[in-house]
């Protein structure tokens, strides 16, 4: 009996595994369904309209109209945002653990990250001397552009529900991956068996 050595590939030429990639957008997602749940309690609902008026206070002046902006937005229905940003987190939240349309969820949760950085947390500000950093939503921002470059880089991730709809779907990969290099490949065209040539 012959017994082979199974040999691991080192240096550029070895493979990358993926696994890393999808435990950080796990956690990543875990972090966010705790925000999601914090959404849902009555006391962000009732104190909704407060934090948005409450982020443009003591900001500069050539900003006053973007926090004058959202808070008249906000005002005749702040239950109605309230909710809607419960169910959005929710669904970011979903969205990461589940590996579920990531090239959009990665897009959706940079734009809601600086929405809530910009809105709620009023860019950070005002800052002052006492100041100590520039505000938390900011950060959930710079994780998911990560994701979407370590998904540029990497490629599919096998644990996600992306591999395996891109499997059945021909068209998922639009949405779930980024850069042409990841889309899957077409099938090589079948010969015709009269077509056949033989080797001599």
């Amino acid at each position: 009996m012959r017994f082979t050595r199974t040999q691991h590939v080192t240096g550029p030429d070895a493979p990358v595994p993926t696994w890393p990639k999808s435990a950080v957008r796990i956690g990543f997602g875990v972090i966010w369904a705790i925000d999601a749940v914090f959404k849902w309690r009555p006391g962000f609902r009732s104190s909704f309209l407060s934090m948005v008026k409450g982020a443009g206070a003591g900001q500069p002046s050539w900003l006053h109209w973007w926090f004058s902006f959202w808070s008249s937005a906000v005002s005749p229905h702040p239950h109605a945002w309230a909710y809607g940003i419960a169910v959005l987190e929710t669904l970011i939240a979903a969205a990461l653990i589940l590996g579920f349309a990531r090239k959009l969820t990665y897009f959706v949760t940079i734009l809601t990250g600086v929405g809530i950085w910009s809105v709620a947390e009023g860019f950070g500000g005002p800052y002052t001397a006492n100041s100590t950093d520039i505000g938390a939503a900011v950060m959930y921002a710079v994780v998911a552009l990560g994701l979407l470059v370590l998904s540029l880089q990497c490629g599919p991730s096998r644990y996600s529900v992306d591999y395996y709809l891109e499997q059945r779907v021909n068209w998922w990969h639009r949405i779930a991956e980024i850069g042409a290099h990841n889309h899957p490949a077409q099938p090589p065209e079948t010969q015709a068996p009269g077509l056949a040539t033989s080797k001599i």
